[in-house]
């Protein structure tokens, strides 16, 4: 039986592995995460290939009895350059991989979860500042979707009131409600999330669309600024810890 298999994949990270090596984490489509070792040094082929969000077809040679698998080769089709040419696409690149890997990958829907992931990276690199910032917010959203944590905030959870109606996040139920329905004089103590209709119907509309459809939806700093909020403090209740490069 062969040892090396090949695996659709997107390079996620890459970090030094003793004198000359490095280590890198894989999204595949057909296992989910998958951590190999790229042997050569800083002037290696393969290592410069297994750089962090280039995605294509890989080889990985195991060894079961040694718990061990080695990358032996790469055939890179997206490189995509231009993700470390501007701060903010650099950022939002790697928190989108820091979300992935702290998530495990995505929870079983691989291939689905390998081209969303690719689509959104292939929209950042060539994205502006501040779509840098909505196309984050966009991905958190859908990875939400992916984990099944993703709230309907459409209405209000317990009377239906929705629309222009202001409504509040409540992370432990995982809901919202209006604030006929909860108080805004609680959901002020008690730190419920409030969503501005802005919010919502960004969320709801442009978080169907493909990434590269993104552009056409604008949003306001007081609606990203909540969107981010909310995305960000669902995905902490499932990694268990809110991820620094989300801060960016």
């Amino acid at each position: 039986m062969s040892r090396t298999a090949a695996y659709s994949a997107l390079v996620l990270r890459s970090r030094p592995s003793g004198e000359s090596n490095s280590e890198v984490f894989l999204l595949t489509a057909e296992e989910g995460l998958i951590k190999a070792t790229v042997f050569g040094g800083p002037k290696s082929k393969l290592r410069a290939f297994a750089s962090p969000y280039n995605s294509g077809q890989v080889w990985i040679y195991r060894d079961k009895a040694k718990d061990y698998a080695k990358l032996s080769d790469f055939d890179v089709r997206s490189w995509r350059p231009g993700l470390r040419e501007m701060y903010e696409r650099s950022m939002a690149a790697a928190a989108i991989s820091d979300t992935i890997l702290s998530s495990h990958g995505g929870g079983g829907e691989w291939a689905a979860a390998i081209k969303l992931a690719a689509e959104t990276l292939d929209t950042l690199e060539n994205a502006s500042e501040e779509l840098s910032g909505r196309l984050l917010v966009y991905f958190l959203w859908r990875w939400a979707g992916f984990l099944g944590i993703q709230p309907f905030i459409d209405c209000c959870s317990v009377c239906d009131r929705g629309d222009e109606t202001l409504l509040w996040f409540n992370a432990h139920e995982g809901a919202v409600l209006c604030a006929n329905c909860l108080g805004t004089e609680s959901a002020l103590s008690s730190g419920f999330l409030k969503l501005n209709p802005g919010c919502r119907k960004w969320l709801s509309v442009a978080g169907e669309q493909e990434p590269s459809c993104l552009y056409r939806y604008s949003m306001d700093n007081k609606s990203f600024y909540e969107a981010k909020t909310l995305t960000t403090a669902i995905l902490t209740g499932v990694i268990g810890k809110k991820l620094s490069s989300w801060e960016y």
